[in-house]
């Protein structure tokens, strides 16, 4: 049995090869066109799917708004066109029904999670959102961050996106001066459940203590990290999280390589290393395949929230397997049915180039109809019966793959954000502290 996972120092990205950058070329832009196919232009809402009749959701807007510079500096979209996608997008949420009622479309400079794609109302019976909000942000302040010149059009996007994120009052949500809360719904309030464990709300924490208006107490930031767990599996020490996108968001937008804060200081590591280890860490438990899976391994890996099938349930190793459709799969506690995320490996990039590129490459051998499907499709199980693939694309997964491949190409988004306001306050009142944060500070 293996006692310990090969987890190499971490080195520098080897140069890619013109078959492997023409490869990644080729899932980033398919990736980038889902924005283009499915944003309302009068309103800026991007679809939460690709199926018919999706709503839209303010996570998916700002994954939109952080990939169209992207596309600009790709030659893939015009800057014209987007900004013009952004100016439509900030002016609506700068117009929208802040009422909190239950077809408005937010409360208190947040949003609701998913949103009528031609209203902009409140759909599903959704609730306050305040992680999506913090994604929906994230993109407002990099369309900022990237339109910069001196034109009216320009300078009304950054003037919106300022007072966008001012709006938000971020002390409304945080129960006892501490706790910040998952969300709100106008009929029962506050959700019973807050922010514990590692998880995305790295990127809340910075952009609620960043504000200049109506700011997380730094009380919060500890509060938070206090519930944090701190792991030892397959000899590998990390902070653990199962699903891997909860390793990826965050570093999206924001470069945490070589920025500590104290948790991180304490066990010598920081945000960037540690998603480094998750990934290998998920390596290793596919290698092992506790429960007999077909198709994992050295480079068949990636658990994270994603699409999966919802087939009836069938033998494997002995036992009855369940399926469980949409669900956040991580490792080594599960879930666990078989069904991997093939965005999650390409968003890997950035952290484990070495073991990531290996897996795309087998997703993309699959075959010509199958293969790119498996690598920009929620969710892929070789363990069903006659092979499944989720049907259709989601907005989340395409933003991630877009984001994270040009981090791992050029460091677009983590240069622009190291230039917000926001995320450097936000980052220093949390307590982080070092590279390219001391480096600004010696300007």
């Amino acid at each position: 049995m293996r006692q310990t996972a090969a987890l190499p120092p971490a080195a520098e990205a080897e140069p890619l090869s013109p078959a492997d950058e023409a490869m990644l070329d080729g899932l980033q832009r398919a990736a980038f066109d889902y924005f283009v196919r499915h944003t309302n232009r009068d309103n800026g809402l991007v679809a939460d799917t690709s199926r018919p009749g999706s709503h839209a959701s303010i996570a998916v807007v700002g994954f939109a708004l952080s990939a169209y510079p992207v596309g600009v500096e790709r030659g893939w979209m015009t800057r014209a066109e987007a900004l013009q996608r952004s100016l439509a997008a900030l002016r609506f949420f700068r117009d929208s029904d802040q009422s909190g009622m239950p077809a408005s479309t937010g409360r208190n400079g947040f949003y609701f999670h998913f949103l009528h794609l031609d209203s902009g109302a409140r759909a599903w019976r959704c609730e306050l959102s305040l992680i999506d909000t913090a994604l929906l942000l994230a993109g407002m302040l990099t369309a900022a961050a990237y339109f910069t010149a001196a034109t009216a059009d320009e300078a009304e996007l950054r003037d919106l996106a300022d007072m966008l994120y001012r709006r938000v009052d971020w002390c409304w949500a945080q129960r006892k001066g501490a706790a910040v809360v998952h969300g709100w719904k106008p009929k029962s309030g506050f959700l019973n459940y807050g922010w514990e464990g590692y998880s995305e709300a790295l990127l809340l924490y910075t952009l609620g203590l960043g504000s200049p208006t109506h700011s997380l107490t730094e009380a919060s930031f500890p509060a938070w990290t206090s519930t944090y767990q701190w792991e030892n599996l397959y000899g590998i020490d990390f902070l653990y999280a199962g699903p891997l996108f909860i390793h990826q968001f965050s570093h999206a937008w924001i470069d945490f390589r070589g920025i500590r804060d104290d948790f991180m200081r304490e066990k010598h590591c920081d945000y960037f290393e540690n998603s480094r280890r998750a990934t290998y860490v998920q390596r290793e438990y596919a290698i092992r395949n506790p429960r007999g899976f077909v198709g994992y391994g050295e480079d068949g890996w990636g658990l994270s929230a994603g699409d999966g099938p919802s087939a009836p349930r069938q033998r494997i190793a002995g036992r009855r397997q369940s399926f469980y459709g949409y669900a956040a799969r991580g490792v080594p506690y599960g879930p666990d049915d078989g069904t991997l995320a093939g965005p999650s490996v390409l968003a890997s990039l950035v952290f484990a180039p070495e073991i990531a590129l290996p897996a795309i490459r087998r997703m993309l051998a699959r075959g010509s109809a199958t293969g790119d499907r498996a690598a920009r499709a929620s969710g892929f199980n070789d363990t069903v019966r006659e092979a499944w693939i989720s049907e259709g694309s989601f907005g989340l997964d395409q933003g991630l793959i877009v984001l994270m491949i040009e981090n791992f190409r050029s460091g677009l988004l983590w240069r622009l954000l190291r230039g917000s306001a926001p995320i450097r306050t936000g980052l220093q009142r949390a307590g982080f502290r070092g590279g390219w944060l001391a480096e600004d500070e010696h300007r």
